[in-house]
């Protein structure tokens, strides 16, 4: 019996190695959104990451250790005379002395100082525990002992400038046990800290705590009612309010901030908490506290709103003005104004506040709610209030069109304004103007697309359709021009200079992505003439196809620049809800295809579909279509290019493997 054939072994590699776990970067800490009219993004001290904290640990001046000092040191801290005698020989026994005499001194003052020993014990422990390259338990271990240390001592120390940086070690590096022990422990002392003018840290504590305690943030920012609006104009306490409200708190807690700007009577005999019922009432803000009140009440609580408001804008150089809680109050008063009944009353009132901020509208446009203030000012506005805002805006306009709230105020400037003329020289010519910087963000990007095809599903998101169609009902009863009038004037106005740009940086633009995505809406929807444009975009694919450099691939081989060609020469935007093209009104295709064929080339435009990946194939397969779209009018053109495709070319391809090449060959018989 013939023996058995044994299966082959697997390879005796041992265990398959264990995949590596990466760790996970750690996500960036939200920052405040900043203004436009600031010169560039600042970093506020209240909304650093935590490894900025550092920066308030690492000033060591206030713990020097006088036992470990030696006399070298101590002479460099003594300051130089000026000689006016020939220099002596120092004794070297009296320096010795003079300086055991200073260490006795300092030591004296030290032991002075309320809870020294304490201090001295903590700074101690502090110096393990802020260490960076030690492990976890080690350093859980030290913080331990260091909470042991100053627990219950908190409220006394948390003052000190440099017993404060123990407390902050404790915020950073301790549990959530250890952070909600110190928060509750400053209790009653909030307000007070936020207000501290020696140190900056103390309101980098407080952030702190209001981020990573949420359980005691509601009671954090009970200690501030009353003071809200003192806090805001305070230089120090303004940033520890502005970032609550925008990054860390929730519905309810940011109603407990506004609170204070509907005035003394809301405070009084409003219940903010408690059940749950009272929870969502407050969550509505304004609305909740004038819901079911009489018409007396509510003038009330509006002035007293107003009053705060106007306090605000009065002191434009405190920073208050940019703060999203301002905003929010100021919205929520210009949205109860339409509840208010008599017309002349409500226009009389929403006019002055627009005289009492209309120089500042610049700084608001960076924030949700204070987008929205400028929107509904730009259309209740007369004529001279939206010239008025223009000129406020225009030395900031590049800035707006990067930033996703602010560039909204620039796209409902261009739907409201009339004044089409004036739009063109204070706001388009600033929007086209910086297009090379605009396109590399979607938002500077989205900003090009609004001058061509404002409210395009294809680059404006449903949300964003829905707050730019929210002045459309006022636009209709202050503006007298009609939309589409007014569209077509702005792309008129917008055409020129995209044009050109286009033309000027072609091959720049259309490397990109995004780039490649401006280039289409120019060609398919700008007005005038684009023959030098579409020139420029022809010569930048006719040279000779594949590349010889691996390293710069021909741009046909790139799929955002191949679709923007297949798209020009299908004549517009593929609909995926009606499976056909949406041709553009105004664009040749057929022009285009003549322009390609004397341009780009027969070898080229075989290379595409023969040669290398054969990425061209549907551009070229389009080429065909175009041209028998136009019938007899491109006969001469289409003649030619059919006699491109002979019986070894169409071997080629169908031997090919291009991802086109079924389609190239419908098309090439149908020339």
């Amino acid at each position: 019996m013939p023996a058995l054939k044994k299966r082959q072994a697997p390879t005796q590699a041992g265990p398959k190695p264990k995949k590596v776990q990466l760790e996970q970067p750690a996500k960036a800490e939200k920052k405040r959104s900043q203004p436009v009219t600031a010169p560039a993004p600042t970093a506020d001290i209240s909304a650093e990451s935590d490894d900025d904290f550092d920066d308030f640990e690492g000033d060591d001046d206030e713990f020097v250790d006088m036992d470990n000092v030696d006399d070298n040191t101590l002479d460099k801290n003594i300051p130089d005379a000026a000689p006016t005698k020939p220099i002596q020989a120092k004794d070297p026994n009296a320096s010795r002395e003079s300086h055991k005499a200073q260490k006795a001194i300092h030591e004296q003052r030290r032991a002075a100082k309320p809870h020294s020993s304490l201090l001295s014990d903590a700074k101690r422990v502090w110096s393990l525990a802020r260490q960076k390259n030690i492990p976890t338990t080690e350093r859980q271990k030290h913080i331990q002992d260091l909470m042991n240390v100053i627990r219950g001592m908190v409220k006394e120390i948390v003052f000190k400038h440099d017993a404060s940086r123990i407390v902050q070690t404790v915020v950073k590096y301790g549990r959530q046990k250890e952070r909600d022990e110190v928060a509750q422990e400053l209790t009653g002392k909030y307000k007070e800290l936020a207000q501290n003018k020696y140190s900056k840290s103390v309101q980098f504590l407080i952030t702190k705590l209001i981020r990573l305690c949420p359980a005691h943030r509601a009671s954090i920012l009970m200690e501030f009612q009353g003071n809200v609006l003192r806090l805001l104009l305070h230089r120090e306490a303004t940033s520890v309010l502005a970032d609550t409200f925008e990054l860390y708190a929730n519905a309810y807690e940011r109603t407990l901030l506004l609170r204070d700007f509907y005035g003394k009577e809301t405070m009084l005999f409003t219940t903010s908490g408690g059940s749950d019922e009272e929870k969502e009432k407050a969550k509505k803000g304004l609305r909740g506290v004038l819901e079911g009140t009489d018409v007396e009440r509510r003038r009330r609580v509006l002035n007293a709103l107003k009053e705060n408001l106007v306090t605000i804008f009065n002191n434009p150089d405190k920073g208050a003005v940019t703060h999203a809680v301002v905003h929010r109050a100021l919205w929520e008063y210009l949205s109860a104004l339409n509840d208010v009944p008599d017309e002349t009353e409500r226009d009389k009132l929403r006019r002055e506040m627009f005289e009492t901020c209309q120089e500042v509208l610049a700084e608001m446009v960076h924030t949700k709610d204070g987008s929205r203030v400028v929107r509904e000012f730009l259309a209740y506005g007369t004529a001279k209030d939206r010239k008025q805002i223009l000129k406020v805006l225009k030395p900031h306009i590049e800035r707006m069109c990067l930033d996703d709230d602010a560039q909204m105020v620039l796209f409902t400037a261009l739907d409201v304004i009339d004044d089409t003329k004036l739009v063109s020289k204070s706001l388009i010519a600033e929007m086209t103007g910086p297009a090379t910087n605009l396109l590399v963000s979607p938002q500077g990007r989205r900003a090009l697309f609004y001058l061509l095809v404002p409210r395009t599903r294809r680059h404006f998101t449903p949300v964003q359709i829905a707050l730019l169609a929210e002045t459309d009902d006022i636009r209709s009863r202050t503006s007298k021009k009609a939309p589409e009038a007014r569209e077509e004037e702005v792309r008129k106005y917008a055409s020129e200079a995209l044009l050109s740009w286009l033309e000027q940086n072609t091959a720049n633009i259309i490397k990109e992505p995004g780039g490649s995505l401006v280039a289409a809406e120019i060609m398919l929807f700008a007005d005038g003439d684009r023959t030098p444009a579409s020139q420029s975009l022809l010569r930048a694919i006719s040279t000779s196809y594949p590349s010889a450099d691996p390293s710069s691939p021909h741009l046909i081989d790139l799929p955002h620049t191949s679709r923007l060609y297949k798209t020009l020469l299908q004549g517009g935007h593929f609909n995926h809800a009606t499976k056909s093209v949406d041709l553009a009104p105004n664009w040749d295709t057929g022009l285009f295809a003549e322009e390609f064929v004397k341009i780009v080339g027969k070898d080229v435009a075989l290379g595409m579909c023969t040669l290398g990946e054969g990425n061209g194939a549907f551009v070229v397969a389009e080429l065909c279509e175009a041209l028998f779209r136009d019938g007899e009018k491109r006969s001469e053109v289409r003649r030619e290019v059919k006699g491109w495709f002979g019986d070894e070319v169409r071997g080629v391809v169908e031997g090919g493997q291009a991802k086109g090449r079924k389609v190239l060959l419908e098309k090439m018989a149908s020339l």
